[in-house]
């Protein structure tokens, strides 16, 4: 049975768009209107907002209400900063933003032309669509996690796959954008690399720990692991990020493009 996915806000609170969408950084300009589609709990969103100022619109949307509360919550009270609860697949605008941003997102969704289709549909003819996602198969951890996370890495990987989710969504990316009608312009290598001893370290790392605990439930119930191993993945990976693990390298890319009519 095909499953949907809720993001754990912990994960979403900590990202700010200077260091965790730094592509989409130089696109911005003060007085645009953009749209951040599947902005979550807003904490990226509030940083474009302040980045294209008052005179600029800044509206996040979200399918998930529980993730809209919080944004609303936390940073509502930002200028020029708005949320709507709306599909990705579903979107109402038209010709509306000078820049359509998502991050992360896309690999969540099992129709991605269609999710990309509507991305560019919102944008205005000559508008900037930047999407940064992941290629979760060529993610790294050195030296080897131990085998108990290594058990959940390869069942989340084969969780998503059933779901329709792509694991190699920042190569596919490119050919994407060219089938949704979005010229591409750039493609960055914006990889995550967390370093032992380096600021930010352990949040970045214990990232996945946080997956096994809040999607882990998800993949347990499909079947693709049993509870026992999905708890030893937790315990074993917790210990592990606390004292063995020295460098986590997540691929991402950025791909930015042009909205043609």
């Amino acid at each position: 049975m095909m499953q949907t996915h809720q993001s754990d806000p912990r994960i979403l609170n900590r990202r700010t768009v200077e260091r965790d969408h730094r592509g989409l950084v130089e696109h911005l300009r003060p007085g645009m209107q953009v749209l951040d589609a599947g902005c979550g709990t807003g904490s990226i969103t509030a940083g474009i907002a302040r980045l294209i100022g008052p005179e600029g619109t800044a509206t996040g949307v979200d399918r998930d209400a529980s993730l809209l509360e919080i944004a609303q919550r936390e940073h509502g009270a930002v200028p020029g900063l708005r949320f709507a609860q709306q599909d990705l697949l579903q979107l109402p605008y038209v010709s509306q933003f000078d820049l359509v941003t998502a991050a992360r997102v896309v690999q969540w969704i099992a129709e991605p032309p269609a999710a990309l289709g509507g991305m560019r549909k919102a944008a205005k003819a000559g508008g900037v669509v930047v999407v940064l996602d992941y290629n979760h198969v060529e993610n790294r951890w050195f030296p080897e996690p131990p085998e108990a996370f290594g058990r959940f890495y390869a069942a989340f990987l084969e969780w998503r796959a059933a779901n329709g989710w792509r694991n190699r969504m920042a190569t596919e990316l490119p050919e994407l954008f060219r089938e949704a009608g979005i010229e591409v312009l750039r493609i960055e290598n914006s990889d995550e690399v967390a370093v032992r001893g380096e600021a930010g370290f352990a949040g970045a790392v214990g990232m996945w720990a946080e997956v096994a605990e809040s999607l882990g439930p998800k993949i347990v119930e499909a079947g693709y692991l049993t509870e026992e191993r999905r708890q030893e993945a937790v315990e074993a990976y917790r210990g592990w990020a606390a004292e063995g693990l020295e460098r986590q390298a997540l691929c991402l890319r950025t791909v930015s493009g042009v909205a043609r009519s």
